[in-house]
C-alpha cells in the first residue's frame, strides 16, 4: 500500500499528522504479515511439486531395471591395499587372478600335473614379495613371470631326472589343455605340437608357448620370460623352424609313401601279364 503526501491546500503544508502516520504505519504492517503469510504459505505448497520432479542428476539417470553396480577395484588399488595390511585385498587378488595362472602353468608345462603346487607357491612369492612390484597395474604381467619361473624350474628338473633315468617322460595331458568339443584332428596336431616341445631346450618352449599358446605379444612374451626382445624372437623362431621342418619331413614321408605304394601296384600290374600266369 502506497501512502502519497497530500496537497498543501490546507496551509499544512506537505506532511502528515501524527495520526495519520500512525494510522498508516499500522496498516503497512498488517499488508506486510499478509503478504508473508501468503509467501509462506506458496513456498510450502510448492515445496512436494519439487519433490516429484527432482533435477535428474548422472548418478540417478539409469535405465529402467538397471541396478547400480558396487565398485570394483583396480588391482593397483588391491595391491595398495595389500600392501599396508589389509587381508581381504589380498583374497580379492587371489579370486581374481588364480585361473588365469593355473591355465598359464598347464599350458605351458603341457599337462595338470603339479599346476595346483605352481599355483600356490606363486602366490606365496607373490605375498612375500608384493613390495617389488614396481607398478601397481601391472599386477598379472608379474604374476605370469612367477609363474614362468617356476614351471621352468620344475620343467628343468624334470628333464634331468628324465636323462638320470629316475623319472619318467612327460606326457601330454590333452584333456586339460583343449575342449572336449575338440575334434580328432586338433588332438592329433596338438599331440604333435607338444611332442616338439618336449624335446626343445626349456627356455624355446617357453617363448614359443606364451607367444602361440597364450597369444602374447613379443614385448610380452620378452618381459614374461625374463629376456630380451631378440632372444625372445631367436627362441620363437627356431622351435617354428622345427615345428616346419618336422611337417615337411611329414608330408615327405606322406608322399613318399603314396608313391612307393603307386610303383608297387605298377610293377604288380606289369608282372601280371598273361606269360606270368598273373591273369590265370
Amino acid at each position: 500500500m502506497l501512502v502519497h503526501p497530500r496537497r498543501p491546500d490546507d496551509g499544512e503544508g506537505w506532511g502528515l499528522s501524527a495520526a495519520q502516520l500512525e494510522g498508516d504505519a499500522a496498516q503497512l504492517e498488517g499488508d506486510a504479515q499478509v503478504e508473508s503469510a501468503a509467501l509462506t504459505g506458496s513456498a510450502v505448497q510448492a515445496e512436494p511439486a519439487a519433490a516429484d520432479s527432482p533435477t535428474p542428476t548422472k548418478s540417478a539417470v539409469r535405465a529402467k531395471g538397471e541396478v547400480a553396480r558396487p565398485h570394483q577395484p583396480s588391482d593397483g588399488e588391491l595391491v595398495a591395499a595389500a600392501r599396508r595390511g589389509e587381508t581381504g585385498a589380498f583374497e580379492q587378488l587371489y579370486r581374481r587372478h588364480a585361473s588365469y595362472a593355473l591355465a598359464l602353468a598347464v599350458r605351458v608345462q603341457g599337462h595338470s600335473g603339479d599346476a595346483e603346487d605352481v599355483l600356490h607357491d606363486a602366490f606365496l612369492r607373490v605375498h612375500d614379495q608384493l613390495g617389488s612390484l614396481r607398478s601397481d597395474d601391472s599386477f598379472r604381467a608379474w604374476l605370469s613371470s612367477i609363474v614362468v619361473r617356476l614351471v621352468r624350474t620344475r620343467l628343468r628338473r624334470r628333464r634331468l631326472l628324465s636323462v638320470l633315468g629316475l623319472g619318467a617322460d612327460e606326457v601330454v595331458d590333452l584333456d586339460a589343455l583343449i575342449h572336449s568339443d575338440a575334434g580328432p584332428e586338433v588332438r592329433a596336431q596338438l599331440t604333435q605340437v607338444y611332442a616338439i616341445l618336449n624335446e626343445v631346450p626349456v627356455d624355446q618352449r617357453i617363448c614359443w608357448a606364451l607367444r602361440y599358446l597364450e597369444g602374447r605379444k613379443l614385448e610380452e612374451v620378452a618381459h614374461i620370460a625374463g629376456c630380451s626382445l631378440a632372444t625372445a624372437k631367436r627362441r620363437i623362431g627356431e622351435v617354428q623352424l622345427r615345428l616346419t621342418g618336422d611337417a615337411q619331413v611329414r608330408e615327405q614321408g606322406v608322399e613318399s609313401e603314396r608313391s612307393g605304394v603307386s610303383k608297387r601296384s605298377v610293377v604288380s600290374t606289369r608282372d601280371a601279364t598273361p606269360e606270368a600266369g598273373g591273369w590265370l
